[in-house]
């Protein structure tokens, strides 16, 4: 054999390794919401920790940020899995249809709320939906009557409500690609619109233009985008105590000693009230598996497993410990059915 054969076939082997290299994945790829990211974060250890697979990656996108890469395509070049603190749309499902992604395993783990927190060197605040769509609208109904919008006037919240303190308004919340801020905006901020007679009835007659109404936050600095790093939010908190920050309950669990959760409409966030669903902010919370890769990346079905089993997502189990709160045992026991069979969503699921 002459040398240069024996190089040609020296480097046509190294290509083939490298194509190979590329082709595979050992360890499973996560993205999505920096509120489910501590929960699939502790499943992902755990599982590292007790099985024969390697840890997962996980990567705190925002839950929109988290399908708009799940949903780019099927192959070990795309995540595996997305978290996401809100379901999937319909044109995010439709999205990743046109990608070749179509068969989606939807799994609701537990439930979160929307905690609005300050810092405990403060008072602790009593806030109304109402409240908090006038303060962080970016249109609001004419303070002088009648019904027209105008750009937010207020700059403290006791512009807002009398009862409240003389504080400008700065909260510090997440992005447009965080399922927190979707959720916000749907559960508080819509939540106090509705309660103005007059837009409530523009619902009916322009479902669009009422959502422009409600959802739409202003932007001369009375809200501030903080990303997605949820703890970068309590430390700014400390550093502030006249700021107010949005970020789910789990945060506000784990930082007791350094914030605390504002009184929403008479009720305190808490593990307890967001079960019961007494308070008015809760949510629940989602993975979403792509089908097509359970069995092409190794240890996905055994990652659902110890998600859905009682250690991890029970009343007792270690997710609850991190602030999740658990679903009811016959809601446990329909996701963890669908885990096992693989069951995947369709347009009517959502």
């Amino acid at each position: 054999m002459s040398k240069k054969l024996i190089i040609l076939i020296a480097v046509l082997m190294t290509f083939a390794g490298y194509v190979n290299a590329q082709s595979s994945r050992d360890y499973i790829n996560i993205v999505g919401s920096s509120t489910v990211y501590p929960f699939a974060t502790v499943v992902a250890e755990t599982f590292g920790k007790t099985t024969g697979f390697k840890t997962p990656k996980i990567e705190s996108t925002g839950s929109g940020g988290g399908f708009k890469l799940f949903c780019e395509g099927i192959g070990v070049e795309h995540p595996d899995i997305v978290d996401a603190s809100r379901a999937i749309k319909k044109s995010e499902i439709e999205t990743c249809a046109a990608n070749g992604v179509t068969d989606i395993i939807e799994v609701k783990i537990g439930y979160d709320g929307i905690a609005i927190a300050n810092s405990r060197k403060a008072p602790q605040l009593r806030l109304s939906l109402k409240d908090l769509f006038l303060a962080l609208a970016k249109n609001v109904p004419d303070p002088k009557g009648g019904e027209m919008l105008i750009p937010n006037p207020y700059k403290t919240w006791q512009d807002v409500n009398s009862g409240l303190p003389n504080a400008t308004i700065e909260v510090l919340g997440p992005p447009p690609t965080s399922g927190t801020r979707d959720a916000f905006v749907e559960l508080a901020m819509e939540g106090g619109c509705k309660e103005i007679d007059w837009i409530k009835t523009i619902e009916k007659k322009n479902r669009e233009h009422y959502k422009s109404i409600c959802h739409t936050i202003r932007e001369d600095g009375g809200y501030i985008e903080a990303g997605e790093n949820d703890n970068l939010i309590v430390q700014k908190l400390e550093a502030n105590p006249n700021a107010l920050g949005i970020f789910g309950y789990s945060f506000l669990d784990q930082n007791y000693d350094k914030v605390q959760g504002s009184i929403i409409d008479g009720v305190v966030p808490s593990f307890d009230t967001i079960g019961d669903n007494n308070y008015p902010i809760a949510r629940p919370l989602f993975l979403y598996v792509k089908k097509a890769h359970v069995g092409m990346i190794p240890g996905i079905k055994e990652y659902l497993s110890e998600l859905v089993s009682d250690k991890a997502w029970g009343e007792e189990g270690y997710l609850a410990d991190k602030g999740l709160i658990p679903m009811p045992i016959a809601e446990r026991q329909i996701y963890a059915q669908n885990v096992k069979q693989l069951r995947i969503i369709t347009f009517t699921d959502n």
